[in-house]
């Protein structure tokens, strides 16, 4: 699921908000440090809420958020991953090549292949 997310900032200090989200925002030095703030305040977010029973709220149409934003602001896509506390077998197939670098790789960061690989797909649909 991904939110909207709304950009604002210049210079050194930059900002995300997501209004979709109550109280989630990130903020860094630079706009990508930002926008990794607000993904990881997300997920933060999302698992406080869940743990409360709380239901996650579904996000707006982007023609409803981009009526919220302002000159200068920017938008971008906010990725919500959320553990479900409870792993699910997956066959899947790749490149004899390909999964021998994957063994390698995960091997020298001592992971699983499994753990390799979830944390390259949190990675990649972190940075969209």
């Amino acid at each position: 699921m991904n939110y909207v997310g709304i950009i604002d900032g210049q210079g050194d200090v930059w900002g995300v908000r997501v209004p979709d989200l109550p109280g989630v925002h990130g903020g860094g030095d630079t706009i990508e440090a930002a926008i990794s703030d607000a993904i990881t305040a997300t997920r933060e977010w999302a698992a406080s809420v869940v743990a409360k029973g709380i239901a996650i709220p579904k996000p707006r149409p982007l023609s409803e958020v981009l009526a919220e934003v302002e000159k200068g602001e920017a938008t971008v896509m906010i990725p919500m991953l959320l553990d479900k506390g409870r792993t699910v077998k997956a066959n899947v197939t790749f490149d004899a090549g390909l999964l021998e670098t994957i063994d390698a790789e995960a091997k020298q960061r001592g992971l699983t292949r499994a753990a390799f690989l979830a944390s390259a797909a949190r990675d990649k649909i972190a940075s969209g």
